[in-house]
């Protein structure tokens, strides 16, 4: 089995609460969960209003797949962020 993880790490630069920060992370959330069938949280920084971490995992039998999958998502958000700009992202794959 191989699993593949991705964490987004964005910056809001226009938002000045945690409220905005929930709206815009549940929206990024919902779209990557509808769009690419995966497993998507937001998993750190919980308290910075201005920093969003979202975790992403998908679970595949090939690696090139969960790869790609995951490199599908980078570029989706890169392109429909809702006033979040992705900072960075690490891809990594695991075989179990």
């Amino acid at each position: 089995m191989v699993v593949g993880t991705c964490e987004l790490i964005f910056q809001l630069p226009e938002n000045h609460s945690l409220k905005g920060k929930r709206q815009v992370s549940r929206s990024i959330v919902q779209q990557i969960r509808s769009r690419f069938n995966v497993s998507v949280a937001e998993v750190a920084a919980l308290d910075r209003w201005q920093t969003l971490s979202i975790g992403v995992t998908c679970a595949s039998n090939d690696s090139r797949y969960a790869n790609e999958v995951l490199s599908k998502i980078v570029d989706f958000v890169e392109d429909h962020n809702g006033g979040a700009v992705l900072h960075q992202h690490h891809i990594e794959i695991l075989r179990t």
